[in-house]
């Protein structure tokens, strides 16, 4: 599989402080983007538990396999997906245990989005309301939905995603890694094809963009440009938060 990749984090235009993390490891085919919460400290502590908990269980796992992600009859699939949900539950406990021991940082927690490409599929791990896309050919398909209180009164029909994008309490997630000490993890899997793009980002982009606008970027550019441009534009628009980005082109499976 060949996969070129480009992330990137601002602060943005309002903010003292970036609590966004995210990771690239080209040698799992690993992209990680998480969103912390918790004030100065708590926030940015909250995200790099999680990226480096992440990282460092699915390294764990590839270097060593067997135990207790044995699956049988060789599904690779259901192996991935049961890694990538694994270590996204252990980041939550970590960040949980810290911040119940160390009162600097009680309430902290951070959103958990995980793209892992392997055997010509690509699994998707998710908490919170960071998004994931894939781009195809000439349509963009939202992967994740968001764990957020607004989206469940849009589900519910009580608001429209117009009325979301400007409510008052549109940044009130309803599930985190941290907040408790187990979550669920939602998952998914694709089929990889040639010249699929996927995008992660953090909600400091996808409330000053639409899916749309996401897509047009994402196509006409390289993972590269189009990152810088995708950050640049919400900069532009005010980037009242946090911004992180990772657009990762699929050259061939």
């Amino acid at each position: 599989m060949k996969v070129t990749s480009c992330g990137i984090t601002d602060v943005g235009m309002k903010r003292a402080n970036n609590e966004d993390n995210y990771l690239i490891n080209p040698e799992l085919n690993l992209y990680v983007v998480c969103d912390g919460m918790g004030g100065h400290v708590g926030g940015e502590y909250a995200s790099a538990i999680a990226v480096n908990t992440i990282e460092e269980v699915l390294s764990v796992i590839e270097t060593t396999p067997g135990g207790e992600f044995d699956v049988r009859d060789g599904d690779q699939v259901e192996l991935n997906r049961e890694k990538v949900r694994y270590s996204m539950r252990l980041a939550g406990r970590r960040i949980y245990e810290k911040a119940v021991s160390d009162p600097e940082y009680k309430g902290m927690g951070t959103t958990g989005l995980v793209l892992l490409l392997d055997g010509g599929n690509a699994v998707v791990g998710h908490v919170g309301d960071s998004r994931g896309y894939l781009v195809r050919g000439d349509q963009i398909e939202q992967l994740t939905e968001d764990h957020s209180l607004v989206n469940e009164k849009v589900r519910a029909g009580l608001l429209t995603r117009e009325e979301a994008k400007t409510h008052r309490m549109r940044n009130i997630i309803t599930r985190s890694l941290g907040y408790q000490e187990e979550v669920e993890v939602d998952t998914q899997v694709q089929a990889l094809k040639d010249g699929d793009r996927f995008v992660l980002c953090s909600d400091g982009l996808t409330n000053l963009l639409s899916t749309v606008e996401i897509g047009e970027v994402v196509r006409r550019q390289s993972s590269k440009l189009a990152a810088r441009e995708l950050v640049s534009m919400a900069c532009e628009r005010g980037g009242d938060d946090n911004i992180t980005v990772i657009v990762t082109h699929v050259d061939s499976v």
